[in-house]
């Protein structure tokens, strides 16, 4: 059973620019609550137990928000406001299942994951990118079942405009399982419209397995100087490693970008 999740925090997020000169944009509100708390709420409904936020220094404000216990019980004591004595049970909960690891240098989400190699216990953990909301239905619940049945590493999958391809990691698939499921032939990190082999896109959602980090630590950076999770995982497909595709159910919301950030608080808001 997977119990482990890892969530990359140390972006500096210049999409969201100037908000995020001096605020991280995982704290940001939408619809009047912390984008990172719907990806705590998703791991926490598919049964993990344990999550590691990677940030930086730059981004111990979220660190601080988790741990503001005496600026919470003094204002519980003066309000006696049971609405702040609720958020502050909800944010103890939080903290007692979130680890940190620190990322100082943006040198890729590959790069990210090697700073948790030490923290994980079991064979496989779950891996969630938090610009990428997905709401309706939980995405990493049913990618968790499919682990299960398959005994094998699942990635988020979502057809995509072919013009946006650049954007994405971009699957080959290499045989159909069902209607939500396939086999991944291959997985290439941004390519142009020309090479991607398909627009069935990477969405931020794995389930990886530990020997990833054997692999990681030998990774060479890709595109932009960054070490790409990406290249690893094509890797591991080329050494006969099963990775699943998965069709999630879910309505996707990129909170990455100003104008996502605000069409993710009103789509929220209908629910």
């Amino acid at each position: 059973m997977i119990k482990q999740a890892i969530i990359p925090l140390a972006g500096l997020g210049t999409r969201l620019l100037p908000l995020t000169s001096v605020f991280p944009k995982e704290l940001l509100p939408i619809n009047g609550k912390p984008g990172i708390e719907y990806i705590l709420d998703e791991c926490i409904e598919a049964g993990i137990k344990e999550i590691i936020f990677i940030i930086s220094k730059k981004k111990n404000m979220i660190k601080n928000y988790f741990n503001n216990d005496i600026f919470f019980k003094t204002i519980i004591k003066k309000k006696k406001d049971k609405r702040i004595s609720n958020e502050y049970k909800k944010i103890l909960k939080y903290k007692k299942m979130i680890k940190f690891v620190y990322q100082n240098n943006p040198l890729g989400t590959g790069d990210a994951l090697l700073k948790t190699k030490k923290l994980i216990k079991d064979n496989y953990f779950l891996m969630l990118l938090p610009d990428d909301l997905i709401i309706k239905k939980n995405c990493s619940k049913a990618m968790i079942s499919i682990h299960k049945k398959y005994k094998s590493s699942v990635m988020a999958s979502m057809n995509v405009d072919k013009k946006t391809v650049s954007r994405w990691g971009i699957f080959n698939v290499k045989k159909k399982i069902n209607k939500h499921n396939f086999i991944i032939k291959d997985v290439v990190e941004k390519p142009s419209q020309k090479d991607a082999p398909s627009n069935k896109a990477v969405i931020g959602r794995y389930i990886l397995p530990k020997i990833i980090f054997k692999k990681l630590l030998k990774q060479k950076s890709g595109k932009d100087g960054e070490i790409h999770i990406t290249d690893t995982i094509q890797l591991l497909i080329k050494n006969d490693l099963k990775f699943i595709g998965h069709n999630f159910a879910g309505k996707y919301l990129d909170c990455g970008t100003m104008n996502g950030y605000i069409k993710s608080s009103l789509e929220i808001a209908k629910i």
